[in-house]
């Protein structure tokens, strides 16, 4: 019997259909992914599934009974936990506080027990063996990483029996991911349903028991996941055939420096980086995830106190802030960790995100040049192919892939020459990953120095002249040409050896 069985869902936004339709169907014990390109519908469903949102009409059944929940907490009373990719936590509180929140344990004066709280947050940890995370530690010490780990925690400790786990793996480097996998399946093995959302394949197959795929808002097909090839899930995801998601490999790379860094260290973890980045490269940046990556890009960009030697396009420069670094032709940009809360602001406009950094350039006596702008954000829209009903549409309507498409916009826009990319495919599909990475080439033969830090492991394979492993904060090694392996790069980020 299903556990789950949805017919006919459909939900309008005004004249946008979110969902025509839909159908599916999940068993208990088992690990049911759901796939589709960014705007196929699969958020608008979980939200509705997680009692965020209420469908307009169709029917939903859990364990026998008709399911119609109005609001978050009705869906948890039901079952029903979600771990969305847009996380739901309080920065100024702690972990063990944003996991009870609103659910702490009481004393008899009504007063939060927070010897209880911290026992059932060891308890949760242990059940599900976490990493290695201080139950006291506050929200806003922590990485995006870490604070996903805690999301995941805040979904478990309700103890549903259907998990939804929205593109849960994408903030998280390959050893916490792995583990988040691991829970998928012991979620299935206890009886219960794990609902697995992501865009990278490999994840997928290690961990689903079937799979159905959206487009257009709609269910186009249903498969158990070890009958299926790849080539006809994407094909089925975007409707087409993806000729090739990764671009052809073409040497673009001159003998002009554009960024000399010798001996950079920032904070804790960013220790003594040595390397080059040249005029048509892309140096990739790999390793475990908190092994300074980070680190490295802010302190390039200027968004964290740094001590070593820079120079851009044979200038000495020491980037303070990222005003400094974003010094036109000659400059840095930066598309950053996390799009939402670092990259965009979400109530306001395609067109106003896109011109943000360089809305002087419009300025004339104190007012803008509307006509100039206009010409210029539609030329980026077109360019970037984003999909938006007009550029005055805010940013946070648009599906994960656009909204990373605007943030690839703003920065070509401020005409910065070395381009910094943290993790730029993070949660998005597989049609619009494969135009960001023909987008990094094309760049990179134009002339662009690109530094590419990538978690996902045959992205800097395939996309990356050379590669930068750092461990520990510092670069254990540099690999270029067919040294540009899987195994070489995890192995020199976990090995002890000599650069």
């Amino acid at each position: 019997m299903e556990l789950i069985d949805v017919k006919d869902l459909s939900k309008r936004f005004g004249g946008i259909i979110a969902l025509s339709d839909a159908t599916f169907s999940a068993r208990a014990g088992e690990v049911h992914a759901l796939l589709g390109e960014n705007g196929a519908g699969k958020s608008t469903f979980i939200q509705i599934l997680s009692g965020a949102l209420r469908y307009d009409s169709g029917a939903i059944h859990v364990g026998g009974s008709e399911y119609r929940p109005q609001n978050p907490d009705a869906a948890q009373s039901l079952g029903i936990a979600a771990v969305f990719q847009e996380l739901s936590l309080i920065p100024d509180l702690t972990v063990e506080e944003n996991i009870w929140f609103r659910h702490e344990p009481l004393t008899w004066f009504g007063t939060t027990c927070r010897k209880r709280m911290r026992a059932a947050t060891l308890e949760l940890f242990d059940r599900y063996h976490f990493p290695a995370i201080r139950p006291d530690r506050e929200l806003r010490h922590m990485t995006l990483a870490e604070r996903q780990i805690v999301e995941i925690a805040k979904a478990l400790a309700k103890n549903p029996r259907i998990l939804i786990l929205d593109e849960a793996t994408s903030a998280l480097p390959a050893i916490e991911a792995d583990w988040l996998l691991k829970l998928s399946r012991q979620i299935a093995e206890e009886g219960r349903l794990s609902i697995f959302i992501s865009h990278r394949m490999g994840e997928v197959r290690a961990v689903a028991d079937r799979l159905t795929i959206f487009r257009n808002g709609s269910t186009v097909a249903v498969h158990e996941a070890k009958a299926v090839s790849d080539d006809q899930i994407v094909t089925e995801m975007i409707g087409r055939q993806l000729d090739r998601l990764y671009p052809v490999r073409t040497a673009s790379r001159t003998e002009r420096l554009a960024l000399e860094v010798r001996g950079l260290s920032s904070g804790h973890r960013l220790r003594d980086a040595t390397f080059a980045l040249y005029e048509g490269e892309v140096l990739g940046v790999g390793g475990l995830q908190g092994h300074g990556q980070r680190e490295l890009l802010q302190a390039l960009f200027g968004a964290a106190p740094s001590k070593g030697d820079m120079k851009l396009w044979g200038k000495p420069v020491s980037p303070s802030s990222p005003r400094d670094a974003l010094t036109g032709r000659d400059g840095i940009a930066l598309v950053p960790e996390d799009r939402r809360g670092q990259g965009l602001l979400l109530p306001k406009s395609v067109s106003e995100n896109l011109t943000l950094s360089v809305i002087r350039r419009f300025s004339r006596g104190g007012l803008l040049d509307k006509q100039q702008e206009a010409g210029l954000v539609r030329e980026m829209v077109d360019f970037l192919r984003i999909k938006a009903d007009t550029p005055d549409q805010p940013v946070g309507t648009l599906s994960g892939g656009n909204q990373q498409k605007v943030v690839f916009g703003k920065m070509l826009l401020t005409e910065a020459r070395v381009l910094l990319l943290y993790d730029p495919t993070r949660g998005v599909d597989v049609g619009t990953k494969g135009e960001i990475f023909r987008l990094i080439r094309d760049l990179a033969a134009k002339g662009y120095a690109i530094l590419f830090y990538s978690s996902d492991l045959p992205e800097l394979v395939h996309v990356a002249d050379r590669v930068l492993v750092l461990r520990e904060g510092a670069i254990a090694a540099t690999l270029s040409g067919d040294e540009i392996t899987e195994e070489a790069i995890l192995s020199a980020a976990v090995l002890d050896k000599a650069a």
